[in-house]
């Protein structure tokens, strides 16, 4: 069945990498063909793309000097003291920080680097002054990236992890395809590939990630959160409910008020599809759940019409990801829905879009996520990045084997569950800080506890499973920082109970004991020798003389 233009906006942009995308007042580019299009307002938003904010802050900073500045800047960054960059060496950094050369805020800045690369007279090389050039459109856009600046600071190590987990789960077998559609039952079982959209248009993918499969379920949650755009939250859940119905996804059956469980089961996403547009011609014609005169028939070719929407991993990772940055698309920054429509779907998602197997992903991934028949898993992060999982074979509850196997990869790696501690956490990665800025900033807090003789933060940091003996600049421990203050509870609990090494040497060669015995602090060495060891960490006793001197 050929495809139709469900959210015009999301699907406006080229995931193909053709041009044009984001553009034109029509101007919708289908995951597949269309054969209507439906628009979307965002009520009570102002929908505005990313090109037209960056060509005003742009202007901006070209009439403030400030242009020319942060464009020589990003040229020294790149070039690391040559006095010409290659448009290779340029597209190869710019694709590290995640951007693509085919995104659409981008145009610009990409025509021109083409038509450089193919002057005869720069022979592919840029200077100074025609990278400016190159680049002067785009240059906030690039400036964010190069600084790290985007939610995923470090993307190239963040991918790397990823690439690790599609690996692994590459690996699960088990699963069958689904064989009650004579089209998925035709789909290879080895088809496995996942993309990635991040909030700040940050992209990648692995695997088979170009092939077309239909949205089937997956299109569940842009039709609710379209109707909900349209009509609003109440008008909506008059016809449909919002709980968990306990019962396979394809019942068709009514709760206690007479209307279905949700929009995430097959009879709620008829009546939601039967409330597009309301009023309309054919196609878009109906306005209430089945009123007096509506086609049925025609209600549930317009069902059928949009799960067979047609779209890639790369394409779909857009859509979640359009989903986790508040209903704006990351790609054209075009705002296709409002942020009520995207909260109660991001919800409805969390507690329903997993068929029967949803109470055990809230559980043990706690993401919103939705599943569908084809084995596409549609994966939201919220404010952080959308995720698109493509594996045919699915599971007894009726979801991708793999995709289910990845997810749950993800939040154990990564502190993406919803329940996760941002601060206290430290078993799990967080891509959204630098690694750098994590280490320092762990350090600075556990050296100023001890400074500060806070025992009970520092209890909270071994809890935490942080590591006790980390250094800083001068190579000087939390030990060494108690020692030097004299907090004798402080310099108990390090050796006592974290059992840190008390014989670790700063950049002055000078053990933790050393400095307590310099200053205001020497009144009270006596009282840390019962808490010093013999450099064992299991035997703590008394140390020899010798064991003062440095080496």
């Amino acid at each position: 069945m050929r495809s139709l233009r469900v959210v015009p906006a999301v699907l406006r942009i080229q995931c193909q990498g053709r041009r044009g995308a984001g553009h034109g007042s029509e101007g919708a580019a289908s995951l597949g063909t269309g054969t209507a299009s439906y628009s979307i307002s965002a009520q009570g938003r102002e929908a505005v793309t990313n090109g037209r904010h960056q060509q005003h802050t742009d202007q901006d900073l070209s009439a403030n000097g400030m242009l020319p500045r942060l464009s020589d800047l990003l040229f020294y960054t790149i070039a690391e003291g040559q006095e010409c960059i290659s448009v290779h060496k340029f597209t190869s950094a710019l694709q590290g920080t995640g951007l693509w050369t085919s995104d659409p805020r981008l145009r610009d800045c990409m025509h021109l680097l083409q038509k450089a690369a193919q002057e005869p007279s720069t022979g592919g090389m840029l200077n100074r002054d025609l990278f400016r050039r190159c680049v002067s459109s785009n240059i906030v856009l690039l400036t964010q990236a190069f600084r790290k600046k985007f939610v995923i600071p470090d993307f190239q190590e963040f991918t790397a992890h990823m690439e690790q987990i599609f690996e692994k789960t590459k690996k699960l077998q088990g699963g069958k395809v689904a064989n009650y559609i004579p089209q998925l039952a035709k789909c290879n079982p080895d088809i496995w590939g996942v993309s990635l959209c991040t909030v700040d248009g940050q992209r990648y993918s692995m695997g088979h990630t170009k092939t077309p499969f239909c949205l089937q379920s997956c299109v569940k949650p842009l039709k609710y959160a379209v109707t909900v755009s349209e009509l609003g939250t109440d008008r909506v859940h008059q016809y449909v409910g919002k709980e968990p119905s306990g019962l396979r996804y394809d019942k068709l059956s009514l709760n206690e008020e007479g209307i279905p469980h949700n929009p995430m089961m097959n009879a709620g996403a008829i009546v939601i599809t039967s409330l597009i547009k309301m009023g309309s011609k054919k196609a878009e014609k109906f306005d209430y759940c089945f009123p007096r005169g509506v086609d049925m028939m025609a209600a549930l070719d317009l069902y059928f019409q949009l799960c067979s929407v047609e779209v890639t991993c790369e394409s779909g990772s857009v859509i979640a990801a359009t989903l986790a940055n508040g209903g704006i698309c990351p790609i054209t920054g075009e705002c296709v829905l409002s942020d009520e429509a995207v909260r109660n779907t991001l919800s409805l998602m969390h507690s329903c879009g997993m068929y029967d197997f949803s109470g055990q992903f809230a559980f043990h991934v706690g993401l919103p996520a939705k599943s569908a028949v084809s084995g596409a898993i549609l994966l939201v992060v919220p404010n952080v990045m959308g995720v698109m999982c493509l594996s045919p074979p699915l599971d007894k509850g009726g979801n991708s084997a793999r995709g289910i196997g990845f997810c749950q990869e993800l939040v154990s790696l990564f502190n993406f569950h919803n329940y996760d501690n941002l601060l206290h956490c430290t078993r799990k990665m967080d891509p959204r800080r630098e690694g750098d800025e994590v280490r320092n900033k762990t350090v600075v807090n556990l050296l100023f506890a001890a400074y500060s003789g806070d025992v009970s933060a520092l209890r909270r940091f071994a809890l935490s499973a942080m590591d006790m003996e980390q250094k800083d600049y001068d190579s000087r421990t939390a030990l060494h920082v108690a020692a030097a203050e004299g907090h004798l509870e402080v310099v108990k609990f390090l050796v006592e109970a974290c059992r840190v090494n008390p014989f670790v040497k700063d950049r002055w060669a000078c053990h933790a004991n050393k400095w307590a015995a310099i200053g205001e602090t020497d009144m009270r060495v006596s009282h840390l020798f019962p808490f010093w060891g013999s450099g064992s960490r299991t035997k703590l006793e008394k140390p020899t003389p010798a064991s003062f001197q440095t080496t």
